[in-house]
């Protein structure tokens, strides 16, 4: 059986750290996040097929029911204006659990959403756990919007995809130019010298670039481009920051990219 809670805040899913008093499973609610909680749980299945219990519906032949999965949106002033707090609802759906099917076992997990993402919250977090029904949903509106994106004007940088375009026509970076033009992005407005992308976008295994190497990566990362080279700044003795225009379109999917969570 699943259970999930989430509020909403910042865009991966994470499955949270254990609640100190917490039973058999523990889990933890992060204070300054949204969370969607999740609880897998083993259900008798069997035993009710054989005391003639009527099949979960919508459940196809030759399949069982293993449990269940409860979308619960919620952040966390809400719950304080209701006079409560995420662990406490998680707690209390918990022990409702242990009490209603005591062989249940249950587990938790948070789902995060940008601050300011909008949106339902109960929608924010059945994208963050990857609903099924909630993706296709997303797709479907995706559709629309990807048959504009064949002749737009402007730059879209869509970190979700992991591409960039220019007027409609791909802009072709290679990985470790996109890395660095997603790192800049993420940060918007705010100067990274070069010394923080050496060490944020080279792992400890890989030789590390000299700070002249990226001055080269971001001068041909600037050339691809083209007319819009100047959205990426260089800030003369410091290092590059992303300045947005009005013709660019970041787009970033309900779970942030793992570079900056």
């Amino acid at each position: 059986m699943s259970l999930a809670i989430a509020p909403i805040r910042t865009a991966a899913v994470r499955t949270a750290p254990s609640l100190p008093d917490a039973p058999a499973r523990p889990v933890s609610i992060a204070p300054r996040a949204a969370e969607t909680i999740t609880t897998p749980v083993q259900s008798a299945a069997p035993a009710a097929a054989r005391t003639g219990a009527p099949r979960v519906r919508a459940v196809p032949e030759g399949t069982e029911a293993r449990g269940f999965v409860l979308y619960v949106g919620i952040d966390e002033a809400k719950a304080l204006e209701d006079g409560t707090t995420l662990h406490r609802i998680v707690e209390a759906l918990r022990a409702l659990t242990a009490e209603v099917a005591p062989s249940a076992e249950t587990y938790a997990a948070v789902a995060l959403a940008p601050e300011g993402a909008g949106g339902r919250d109960v929608d924010v977090v059945r994208l963050a756990l990857q609903d099924p029904a909630a993706l296709a949903k997303q797709r479907e509106g995706q559709g629309t919007r990807d048959d504009a994106d064949r002749h737009p004007n402007g730059v879209i940088i869509d970190i979700s995809r992991k591409r960039v375009l220019l007027d409609g026509e791909a802009a072709g970076l290679t990985y470790k130019e996109f890395e660095l033009l997603q790192y800049l992005v993420l940060r918007e407005g705010r100067t990274i010298d070069r010394h923080e992308l050496i060490e944020s976008l080279w792992d400890a295994d890989d030789e590390a670039p000299s700070e002249r190497t990226i001055d080269v990566h971001v001068r041909r990362l600037r050339s691809k481009l083209a007319h819009y080279q100047d959205i990426v700044r260089t800030v003369r003795g410091i290092g590059y920051r992303f300045d947005r225009h009005a013709d660019v379109s970041i787009r970033q999917a309900s779970t942030p990219s793992p570079d900056l969570y």
